[in-house]
């Protein structure tokens, strides 16, 4: 396999961008390889190893411990003294463990043998810092739906089956979710199950190829964007029996549970918002709870975080308010900031009024001051955000109602 043969990453591999520049002028780096399944991390490694005739040695960090870095250690020593580079490829680098490290990063400084990681997590939180300083950190991508119909081409090439119809190989392309590995197995078992004599490998064959484990992953059809819909709605409704139970379909129809937690956030700002900010803390803490446990423990945390989410008090004034600006924003002129709230780090700024009259709040009566203009000209007085009469937003729209109140009152007795 050449570089040329590899789909996908063309953030990297194009013309100019990084790995292709190494492969270029022979200049082989170490790096952590971070990106989901299936997007191509070890055959990069292989490639690159491949392309420098070097010496290419894995290690897991999951099943592999210090004596495995000592022997690696070992047979680089032997084929340096054979003028040979070696790679070291660690798979899961993420889950190295201290003792790991201490033995391999010496190693690294010294020049041995070129670190490559592969991680399917933020290294910058899961890494030692020492050895995330010494590696260039490269971000795979999921591959897009227009890659995983030419892999699904080149498998049927490469397997002699009979081809897939449009609609099948897009339904495979679904199934994957921009993993690889996941579509290849997927192609490999429909043509070794499709019909002897078949002219192709349409949806039906398919459908009975792989059976319940594609009509479960319908990610990209009509029914799985409904239940999603459905969870949302159930959320908003405040209705957990329903959120839970949708959300547990959602599990069982193999979607994510990383694009389940994203979605959770989303309705923590847009549908909760300030009713209760704990919402959105209480989600973020529940997608990297499931990041550290994964399937099934973590998904526990996603459960209570969905019936939090369903039964908190539910305001959406923060979202109106802030679609209802931007829409202003957008169609609106660039409106001069008034010269009392301008910067004037400089004399002559000073000497042509910028800051001039502006009245620190902190020196006021309960840090307000009255009758202040913070909007543009001709923007004085207008109101986006409308507080809803439901959990804190109730006592927000009694604070905010004394402050308007107040400026008011300023703005009459002027």
């Amino acid at each position: 396999m050449q570089l040329a043969d590899v789909i996908g990453q063309r953030q990297l591999l194009g013309e100019g961008m990084p790995l292709r520049v190494a492969f270029e002028t022979g200049r082989l780096h170490s790096m952590i390889l971070w990106g989901p399944p299936g997007v191509g991390k070890t055959t990069l490694a292989r490639l690159l190893t491949q392309a420098f005739d070097a010496q290419f040695i894995t290690i897991s960090a999951v099943l592999g411990g210090v004596k495995e870095i000592r022997e690696a250690v070992d047979r680089a020593l032997a084929a340096q003294a054979q003028g040979r580079r070696t790679v070291v490829f660690v798979d899961e680098v993420h889950r190295f463990n201290k003792s790991q490290q201490d033995a391999f990063l010496p190693h690294v400084e010294s020049g041995l043998f070129t670190f490559i990681g592969a991680t399917t997590e933020n290294p910058s939180f899961e890494v030692n810092s020492a050895l995330l300083s010494r590696a260039t950190v490269h971000v795979l991508k999921a591959l897009d739906e227009a890659e995983l119909l030419d892999l699904v081409a080149r498998g049927q090439q490469a397997l002699g089956c009979p081809p897939f119809s449009a609609a099948a190989a897009k339904r495979l392309a679904a199934y994957a979710d921009g993993d690889a590995r996941r579509l290849l197995n997927a192609v490999d078992t429909a043509a070794a199950l499709a019909p002897k004599g078949a002219a192709e490998i349409d949806e039906a064959a398919l459908e009975r190829a792989l059976g319940e484990q594609l009509r479960r992953y319908d990610k990209g059809g009509e029914q799985f964007y409904d239940v999603i819909s459905a969870l949302h709605k159930s959320v908003r409704g405040s209705d957990p029996d329903a959120a839970l139970y949708w959300f547990a379909r959602m599990l069982d129809g193999g979607v994510d549970a990383r694009y389940i937690s994203r979605r959770l956030i989303r309705m923590a700002s847009e549908d909760i918002g300030l009713a209760d900010p704990r919402a959105l803390r209480l989600c973020l803490d529940a997608a990297e709870t499931y990041e550290r446990l994964g399937s099934p423990e973590g998904e526990l945390t996603l459960a209570q975080a969905v019936v939090y989410l369903a039964v908190a008090p539910k305001s959406n004034a923060v979202y109106s308010a802030y679609k209802t600006v931007r829409a202003l924003v957008k169609q609106d002129g660039s409106r001069p900031v008034p010269l009392h709230l301008r910067n004037a780090p400089t004399h002559l700024m000073k000497d042509l009024g910028y800051g001039r009259d502006y009245r620190y709040a902190h020196e006021h009566p309960d840090g307000f001051v009255a009758g202040e203009q913070y909007l543009p000209d001709g923007l004085q007085g207008q109101q986006f955000y409308e507080p809803v009469p439901r959990g804190l937003e109730l006592r927000i729209g009694e604070r905010l109602r004394d402050l308007r109140q107040r400026n008011a009152d300023a703005d009459s007795d002027d």
